[in-house]
Parts: C-alpha cells; sequence; structure tokens
C-alpha cells in the first residue's frame, strides 16, 4: 500500500511539473531567404536556439559575441544544425560602449541590410560594473542593447518592413525606475528587474518613434530557462539550481519559441511596443504603461551613452 502511495504521489508531482512547464510552439512556417538576422549573445542558451530556427528558415545569421572561441564553436553547430553556411560572428561586447560602436561601424561597412535584430544577451543579477563605470546588469541589459539598436537604427529603416526583438523577463514588475540613480547596483536581483522593465520602456519609446516608418518593436519574456546564467555564481548555488531548473524551467529551444514567433509571424505587428510570452500578445502591470517614463528613460539613456 505505502509502495503504492508513493508511485501515485511521484506521478501526480511528474504530471504537475509537466503540466507547469507546458510552452506554446510558434507554428508560423515563414521562410526568411535573403534576410538579414543579428542575435547579441547567440552563441549559448536562447540566442544559439534562435539562431538555429532562423537559420533554418534560410536567414543569414550574424551572432555578437565576446568570446571568439565560443563564438566559433556555437557557429559549427549552428550551420551544422541548420544546414545553411551563411552564419557568423563577430566581436561584440556589451559591457564597453567603445566595443559596441566598433561593431557598429564594421557591421555597416560589411552588411547591405538588417531585417531582424535580436537583442539577446544579458547579465543575471551580479554585484559588478562594465568597462564604462555603469552596473553590469543595467549597463549590458539595457544601456548596451539601447547604444546598438540606435547605431544601427538607419540600417533597419533602409531594410523595411525590420523588426527589433528585446528579450526581457517577468519579474520586471518588482521593481520601479528611479531616475535620481538609474546606476542602482546595490541589492543585483533588484537591479536586474530594474534592467528588464527598461527593456520593455525602451522597446515602447522606440515603437512609438518608429511608428509609420516600417520598423516594429517587441520585448519577449522566454519563459524562465535552462541556460547557462548561473556560471556566474558559486559551485554550490550552480548545484543547487540545476535541481532547480531541471524541474521547472524550460529547455532553452522551448524558451526560443516567442523570440521565433515575434520574428517572423504578420499577427504581431498590429502589437508594436507590446510585451509577448508564450507566443502571445500579454497584457502589461500598470508600472509599465508609462509613456512619460517611456520618453524620459530614453532621454536619459542617451545622454549615458553619449548620444545626446
Amino acid at each position: 500500500m505505502y509502495l503504492l502511495c508513493t508511485i501515485g504521489a511521484s506521478l501526480i508531482c511528474f504530471l504537475l511539473l509537466k503540466w507547469m512547464k507546458r510552452r506554446r510552439l510558434c507554428m508560423d512556417i515563414k521562410r526568411l531567404d535573403g534576410k538579414t538576422v543579428l542575435i547579441t549573445g547567440g552563441n549559448s542558451g536562447v540566442g544559439k536556439e534562435t539562431a538555429v530556427a532562423l537559420a533554418m528558415r534560410g536567414a543569414r545569421v550574424i551572432i555578437g559575441c565576446r568570446d571568439p572561441e565560443r563564438a566559433e564553436k556555437a557557429v559549427q553547430e549552428i550551420k551544422m544544425r541548420s544546414h545553411n553556411l551563411n552564419v557568423l560572428h563577430m566581436h561584440l561586447d556589451l559591457s564597453n560602449l567603445r566595443s559596441i560602436r566598433d561593431f557598429c561601424h564594421k557591421f555597416l561597412e560589411k552588411e547591405q541590410r538588417l531585417d531582424i535584430l535580436v537583442n539577446n544577451a544579458g547579465m543575471p543579477s551580479v554585484l559588478d560594473w562594465t568597462d564604462d563605470s555603469f552596473s553590469m546588469c543595467f549597463g549590458v541589459n539595457h544601456l548596451g542593447h539601447f547604444l546598438l539598436t540606435n547605431l544601427l537604427l538607419g540600417l533597419l529603416k533602409e531594410s523595411t518592413p525590420s523588426r527589433v526583438i528585446t528579450l526581457t523577463c517577468s519579474v520586471y514588475k518588482f521593481q520601479k525606475l528611479d531616475f535620481q540613480d538609474l546606476n542602482y547596483n546595490l541589492f543585483p536581483f533588484f537591479t536586474y528587474c530594474r534592467s528588464k522593465l527598461a527593456n520593455i520602456y525602451f522597446t515602447q519609446e522606440l515603437a512609438r518613434m518608429m511608428e509609420g516608418k516600417g520598423v516594429t518593436a517587441y520585448s519577449v519574456h522566454p519563459g524562465y530557462v535552462q541556460s547557462n546564467w548561473t556560471c556566474h555564481y558559486s559551485i554550490l548555488f550552480r548545484m543547487l539550481m540545476q535541481v532547480v531548473m531541471f524541474m521547472f524551467f524550460v529547455p532553452c529551444e522551448v524558451g526560443a519559441q516567442t523570440v521565433i514567433h515575434c520574428a517572423v509571424a504578420d499577427e504581431v505587428t498590429q502589437h508594436s511596443g507590446g510585451y509577448f510570452s508564450d507566443c502571445r500578445h500579454i497584457a502589461l502591470q500598470s508600472i509599465s504603461k508609462d509613456p512619460g517614463v517611456a520618453k524620459k528613460l530614453w532621454e536619459a539613456s542617451e545622454r549615458l551613452v553619449g548620444l545626446a
């Protein structure tokens, strides 16, 4: 009797976990032949799975990565899995504004078009600083992608219809932006939440500015994904999180589905500036729906990265 109860409880737990991890898949089969895609952090995790999926559809895929060795290894894997040889990497360090400018200069020299920009790379909640003295989360997750997108915006407009997809997270709702201290780095998790809220406001303001110009923008929560973000922490924490991720998080290829959906589906264009999760447009909480805050953040970001 005890054995039967144990087996029954285990089965129920297993089914419950499967139900909690269920996700929609992108069912759109659109091809991307002749299109150019740039994915930051495309050497691992959701970024790499997105690169594979878009390369399989015929796109020219460029991944931006700061580690040439890891990038080249990822490129070979993406080519093999997608059967597309038109995949390459370029050096990009989002924690260094000079590196971003150098990358964009080289990209604009080499590339004739940019149809889809996926701002995928990100830093977890770590207490660290960028080369330009910004908190690592805010500097990489928001400011780095803000500068990158702005420097490539001219090519995006020339390549219309084009799309900008920025990965965010549902933890955006736990913090507000403090314009007296955007570089807040006292509690790393709070800094991470603010950077993800900034991603959403950035997407909204970009969509407003590009309205009628052929460039649409989307923020995407890929879900909680079994990626390598724990590499920034101690061995003990990594071991603990491996168990948690196995039980509750989804594989990277599943996490990439909403990014792919926003890259190819025609239906998303009516929601430019919107927030997507599980291949659906999701209503945002009130904390992230103030157009005045979005405009103020854009102007503050311009000053911080030297665009103003």
